[in-house]
């Protein structure tokens, strides 16, 4: 039987980290449905269809790969899709704690799909859409972080707004 599993993000933007697993996953699993969440609990840069085109765009050409949005529970979403598997990248150690949480929760609305984590690459370990969000609204080079299509979109968007848009500056500014 086919096995199809969901990878789930705000993909906000969709960085080298999130490609990384997505290919990973994609040489597990059947298929991968590269889910794009539209209302999560925190400030974004991007709207939902601006995020949904540029991992759209990005992840285009690449085999076993399929890319959607969604919104509620992502265990009704891998229901309504019929997977069977969620995953998820672990970057560093304060990750798991959260992501263990969220896998028991899961588990306990649908105990039949499972988790998967997959550990980052080193390379990619210091990496998240903060971090990509943050450097580019600073006028950094986020190039060697995030594919051609999202640096020109945080150009333009730096261009345009220089607000910051849903990026919290400290860490780097300091």
């Amino acid at each position: 039987m086919p096995v199809t599993a969901v990878f789930p993000g705000t993909f906000d933007p969709i960085h080298y980290g999130h490609i990384d697993i997505a290919r990973r996953a994609a040489r597990i699993f059947d298929e991968v449905i590269v889910a794009v969440y539209d209302k999560p609990l925190k400030s974004l840069m991007f709207s939902p269809e601006e995020r949904l085109r540029l991992v759209r765009e990005v992840l285009k050409e690449e085999p076993g790969l399929r890319v959607t949005g969604y919104s509620g529970l992502t265990v009704e979403f891998c229901r309504e899709v019929g997977a069977q598997v969620i995953v998820r990248g672990l970057r560093v150690f304060s990750d798991f704690e959260h992501e263990f949480r969220m896998a028991l929760a899961n588990h306990r609305l649908a105990p039949e799909i499972e988790v998967c984590a997959l550990v980052t690459r080193e390379e990619h370990s210091f990496l998240s859409g903060t971090t990509v969000r943050e450097i580019a609204t600073l006028g950094g080079d986020v190039s060697s972080l995030a594919p051609p299509p999202v640096v020109e979109a945080l150009r333009a968007l730096s261009q345009d707004s220089g607000d910051g848009r849903g990026v919290s500056m400290t860490s780097l500014r300091d």
